[in-house]
């Protein structure tokens, strides 16, 4: 039986906004993300919001220069090129995330209430839910 991580994205709130709202797509990553199209991912908007704000699925992963990657889907990364510049500033390659299924929660799950049940710290960028999370951020996805 092969289990599927699920992959815990740290957003600024205005990015996660964005993907929630459908006018982003697209999330560029410095690092690279080895998972495999289908994976869960979990929304967390970082501070000041500080909670997990919705879901989605990836729908694959590419990987550009950043000159190559903005040209082709500027429109769908929700920032500006000197933004992007500064963010991929001195990466040869760029990312990309491709978001589907996305899902907005009914009520963001604030940081305080993650960690009712214990440690817990969101990425700085992502990481995988490991099996020491809380149980009401595993909860957000299928098994």
């Amino acid at each position: 039986m092969t289990v599927q991580r699920t992959l815990l994205l740290s957003l600024r709130p205005r990015f996660a906004d964005a993907i929630l709202n459908g006018t982003k797509t697209i999330e560029i990553r410095r690092r690279p993300v080895n998972t495999a199209s289908g994976t869960p991912i979990i929304l967390y908007a970082s501070s000041p919001m500080m909670a997990v704000v919705g879901t989605a699925q990836l729908a694959g992963v590419d990987v550009y220069t950043p000159e190559t990657a903005w040209r082709k889907y500027r429109r769908t990364f929700g920032l500006t090129r000197a933004e992007y510049d500064a963010y991929l500033d001195g990466s040869d390659v760029a990312y990309l995330l491709g978001l589907h299924r996305v899902n907005s929660l009914n009520e963001p799950l604030p940081l305080r209430h993650l960690r009712e049940e214990g440690p817990f710290r969101p990425p700085q960028s992502f990481r995988y839910i490991a099996a020491s999370d809380p149980s009401r951020l595993k909860n957000l996805v299928p098994a």
